[in-house]
Order: C-alpha cells, then structure tokens, then sequence
C-alpha cells in the first residue's frame, strides 16, 4: 500500500471529520490495478505452493477497512494473503506523514495522518497523540485475529512462530500476524513507550519513517545524521525485549551505526537497491552485505522504481 501525500493532503482537507471521507481517500490511494495477470505454469504453482511467503512490510492498518473479506482496494485482506499462500504477514503502524513527502528531503512540521484519523472518527486520542496511533492499530489487529477463527495467529514470539509453522507443515494454514511500526517518532520521546508498544504486540521497530526523528537521521531527513543519544537508549531497550529493529528508511549513517554493534540479525524490510537504481532511497551493495552478515534479510519492493518511494 502506497500512501501519496499530494493527494491525500487533497482528499483529506475538505470533510475530514465526516466518516465518509476516508474510504474515498483510500479507493483514490490503494486502486487494485485492472490489468490481467499472467497465467502460472503448472511448475510454478507447484513450487509456490511448497514455498514459506513471508511479506515484511504493509501499511494496512493505517485504513478502518474489513480485512477478514476481500476487498476492492489496498492490497492485504486474508482471502488474498491465502491466495498468495502468505505464511507471515508483517503489519506496520504509520502514525506520521508530512505534507510534500519526497525522497531527499522533510521535515516534521506537518502531518498528514491527523486528518487522516479524524476522518476514519478513530478514538479520540490517537488524534494528537502518535503513540495512541501506534497502541489503536495493534488493538485492532488483535481483534482481527480473534475474529478470524484461527485463520490468523498473532506472533509474538518465537515459540508461535515455529507453532504457526508446524501447523501449515500439518496442513492447516494459519498466517502469522506480526505487529510492526514504521518509526519510533511514536515514542514521543519516553523510553518506557517502548516497553508499552511491546506489551501491545511490536516485535519489529523502523528505527525511522520519512523524517528525522529523536532516535535517529532518516535517509529522507534533514540532517540525515545517525543515532542519537536517546536512540542509543532505545536501541538497549529493543534489544533487552528481543525487538527485531527494522532500516528501512534509516539514513546510511544510521545503517553504519547500528551494523557496527548489531548482535543479533537486523533486517531492511521494504527498500530497493541502487545497483539497479541508483537514488536515495535505495541499499548499498555495502548495506545488503552488513545486513546478511548479522543474520538478518533485505525485503526488495516489488515496485521499487527510479524515483519510487515505496510506504
């Protein structure tokens, strides 16, 4: 899901407290393309259906929409994760988009997602608060879950993700749910918020979205700087809860430091490569590397593209 910002400034401003709003917003955004697929060979669903398809990266919840039905918009619903065969599917919390969103360079003066949750009605506090945001999407992935009949399962540790998976082996198919937010701007500055996201279900954390933020220098910021003090803090933090800490977005200095102490895998959830496409937003042959070697794995976008700056 690709959240645009021209237009969702556009659609937002006019009617944002009427509930209305927000599903024209979304259609407008998250149009399922009308362009027929290509046919699978008999060989390649045979190989699909043995594979393990892991999906590191959706914006879904930032939409009030039904996940459990198939939807005429976005890309995630669970018939449509069982149509890809998704084993795990991770769920990111946006709580912060400024206005005029590019990739080289934005500050945080504005944001798009106030308006946003005004017109969705959400509860009140998620309207000036970006923890809120972050503790409303992962109650209401929880209650998906519960509503789901078991075609979902909430992973909130290892021992549930080797369950999930043992039981697909079985036969049956449960898709993992792992709960993920984009940028730890929804700290809000308190390091305890960290430990009241992970009690609310996050096990992966973007360090940073599309802004420079008190934890560290977005590679779409201004200053574009690494760590700070405070993110050092919250990196201890992360790693004592066993948080999977997510670079997507990070700057390149930011990568650089946290590889430099990483012991556990860290991954890049959703970004390109500039080998093939050489901008800002896009991993170093160097990044891909550091990555690997903690163990960890690099998501590649499917539409990564010159210019692209996928959610």
């Amino acid at each position: 899901m690709k959240v645009v910002a021209g237009g969702l400034a556009a659609a937002v401003a006019v009617g944002a407290a009427t509930r209305a709003t927000a599903p024209l917003v979304e259609r407008r955004l998250n149009q399922i393309s009308p362009r027929a697929t290509l046919a699978a060979s008999p060989e390649a669903r045979a190989l699909h259906a043995r594979l393990r398809v892991v999906d590191l990266h959706a914006d879904t919840l930032l939409w009030e929409r039904e996940l459990l039905r198939r939807g005429d918009r976005g890309h995630v619903d669970l018939p449509r994760l069982r149509d890809g065969h998704v084993a795990r599917q991770v769920f990111s919390s946006v709580t912060k988009t400024p206005r005029g969103l590019n990739l080289e360079r934005n500050d945080d003066s504005s944001d798009l997602i106030t308006a946003l949750s005004i017109a969705q009605r959400q509860p009140r506090v998620t309207w000036k608060s970006l923890l809120q945001r972050s503790l409303h999407h992962a109650a209401k992935l929880e209650r998906t879950v519960e509503r789901s009949g078991g075609q979902l399962a909430f992973v909130r540790s290892r021992s549930d993700l080797l369950r999930i998976l043992a039981t697909r082996d079985a036969g049956s198919e449960p898709i993992g749910a792992l709960f993920s937010v984009e940028g730890l701007h929804n700290l809000e500055g308190r390091l305890e918020n960290v430990a009241a996201l992970h009690d609310a279900g996050m096990r992966m954390a973007g360090l940073t979205h599309v802004f420079d933020n008190d934890v560290a220098g977005s590679m779409h910021g201004v200053d574009k700087g690494g760590l700070t003090g405070f993110g050092r803090d919250v990196m201890a933090a992360l790693d004592d809860l066993r948080v999977v800490v997510d670079l997507a977005h990070a700057s390149h200095r930011t990568v650089a430091e946290v590889l430099a102490v990483a012991d556990r895998p860290v991954v890049i959830s959703h970004g390109g490569v500039q080998a093939t496409s050489p901008v800002n937003r896009n991993m170093t042959d160097d990044e891909i590397r550091g990555i690997a070697a903690t163990g960890g794995v690099t998501g590649i976008g499917l539409r990564v593209l010159a210019g692209a700056l996928p959610a």
